[in-house]
């Protein structure tokens, strides 16, 4: 396998900072990943907190907005659950307010119920031979790993188990609460 080489070091403010901007336009970064990224760019070490500076004084880098646009994306395209994307987020230097924040806002526009029932279909359909405690248990794990509740999961496993699988409807989650 080959490796990858380390990036051209700049030694300039002007080309750090042309570096970030070019980083940005690919994907959204974190405060910590974009301290990572020119970290790994920069000869001098001091160049780094003014360019920082200046991405967030231009609003390019704002953790709680990261945050959300995170979130939302995890939560609503690939049907992650919280505690996942949290993980996610710590991993990538959030601050804890910013994702707690975050997973607030998401997840009351979004119901984690029903992103386990589409998970659950999904995999249900591509199961071969009857759902056993062993298929079960799969489904139960692969569940924790996107980052839902045990007690959601057991929720929407029991109705699956006693073979009455909800409907999915495209309409808005109501809540039972």
């Amino acid at each position: 396998m080959r490796q990858r080489s380390s990036p051209r070091k700049v030694s300039s403010e002007q080309d750090l900072y042309s570096s970030a901007l070019r980083a940005l336009v690919r994907r959204a970064y974190s405060i910590h990943e974009m301290k990572t990224y020119l970290d790994r760019r920069a000869k001098d070490k001091d160049l780094i907190p003014p360019v920082v500076a200046r991405l967030r004084e231009l609003n390019y880098l704002d953790d709680a907005r990261y945050a959300v646009d995170y979130a939302n994306q995890h939560a609503k395209l690939r049907r992650q659950g919280r505690f996942r994307i949290a993980r996610e987020l710590r991993a990538r230097g959030v601050p804890d307010g910013y994702i707690d924040a975050a997973l607030e806002t998401v997840f009351t526009e979004t119901d984690e119920s029903s992103l386990v029932r589409t998970r659950l279909k999904r995999r249900l359909a591509h199961l071969r031979g009857p759902l056993d405690q062993r298929k079960i248990a799969s489904l139960y794990r692969s569940l924790l790993s996107a980052g839902f509740s045990s007690d959601i999961i057991r929720g929407e496993l029991r109705g699956v188990s006693k073979g009455d699988l909800p409907e999915f409807s495209d309409a808005a989650p109501t809540d039972d609460v």
